[in-house]
């Protein structure tokens, strides 16, 4: 059964009500791989109960709908879904402990052909439940492989940001541990991709793979680290495309351009030289990275 355009931009994505705990907040940053110097003070902040603090990629679990697409009524092969773009933007720092609802909406399908698939573009609002003040927006992009050739529209589509021809002004190294992704699914993607051996087999796959939303994390956290002397009210803002899989236990390194008006941004995994994450951009207020030069290596070793 093709997916049928109008169908899907009038699909009811139910309400989420989530309440989270400061349990669910430390789990979070845990699973991205911080607290791995358990005496730097800066990631005690999102690992230990006293001045908690939720790290601002946080947003991307709250109010999740779940695997909508997977109902046969959609029409989408979800067995051949990639995501292939995530952002956020934050409107004020992300309470450490509440009760959020969470709306999601299609705004865009995008046939690419019978070869190309198909593009589902979905916006999400993170509200405040007790004021109703909008927290989080959050765009998403999931590229339907197998779906491509329905009839509708081929574009047009949002042009990638460009990463600058320059080198890098800052890279920023982050380990993560081989049991990152059975930690990472504890805040909600239970997946068996990223858990069971035999389901990444199937996939092609020699071993589970790493969650594309904790690679986005992990990506925040260099972003924060490098640039915003880990205040997370600074990093405002942020998006990218996902480009390839991460095994755990892998190295990952952010390069960080300062432009203007924005940050680039793209993640490459250290040991293959692949990257991950690409086409990235951040919004970062009053950056307080170490200036002193043009290029500087961060490091955080767990």
């Amino acid at each position: 059964m093709a997916i049928d355009r109008d169908a899907l931009l009038s699909w009811r994505i139910p309400e989420v009500h989530h309440a989270y705990t400061h349990r669910d907040t430390m789990l979070y940053a845990l699973g991205l791989g911080l607290g791995g110097q358990p005496t730097d003070p800066d990631q005690l902040r999102f690992t230990y109960e006293e001045g908690l603090q939720a790290l601002p990629s946080m947003a991307v679990i709250l109010g999740y709908p779940g695997f909508w697409l997977s109902d046969p009524r959609t029409g989408a092969n979800w067995k051949a879904l990639l995501h292939g773009e995530q952002g956020f933007e934050n409107f004020r720092s992300l309470p450490a402990a509440g009760t959020v609802i969470g709306r999601t909406r299609v705004t865009n399908v995008i046939d690419k052909g019978p070869e190309k698939g198909a593009l589902v573009y979905t916006e999400r609002e993170v509200l405040d439940a007790e004021t109703g003040e909008c927290l989080s927006l959050l765009t998403s992009t999931s590229v339907l492989r197998a779906d491509g050739g329905f009839g509708g529209p081929s574009g047009p589509v949002p042009v990638p940001a460009a990463i600058p021809a320059r080198a890098p002004d800052y890279v920023c190294d982050l380990p993560t541990l081989p049991q990152a992704a059975l930690l990472y699914r504890l805040s909600g993607d239970y997946n068996p991709l990223h858990a069971d051996p035999a389901v990444a087999g199937v996939a092609k796959f020699p071993r589970p793979i790493l969650h594309g939303l904790c690679t986005f994390g992990i990506a925040c956290h260099a972003l924060l680290k490098t640039l915003c002397s880990y205040d997370p009210a600074r990093l405002r803002a942020m998006r990218c495309r996902f480009t390839a899989s991460v095994y755990p236990g892998e190295t990952l390194r952010t390069e960080i351009w300062v432009e203007e008006d924005e940050v680039a941004f793209r993640t490459i995994v250290v040991e293959r030289q692949a990257v991950v994450l690409n086409n990235g951009r951040a919004k970062v207020a009053a950056i307080t990275a170490a200036m002193g030069g043009a290029f500087h290596r961060a490091s955080v070793m767990s």
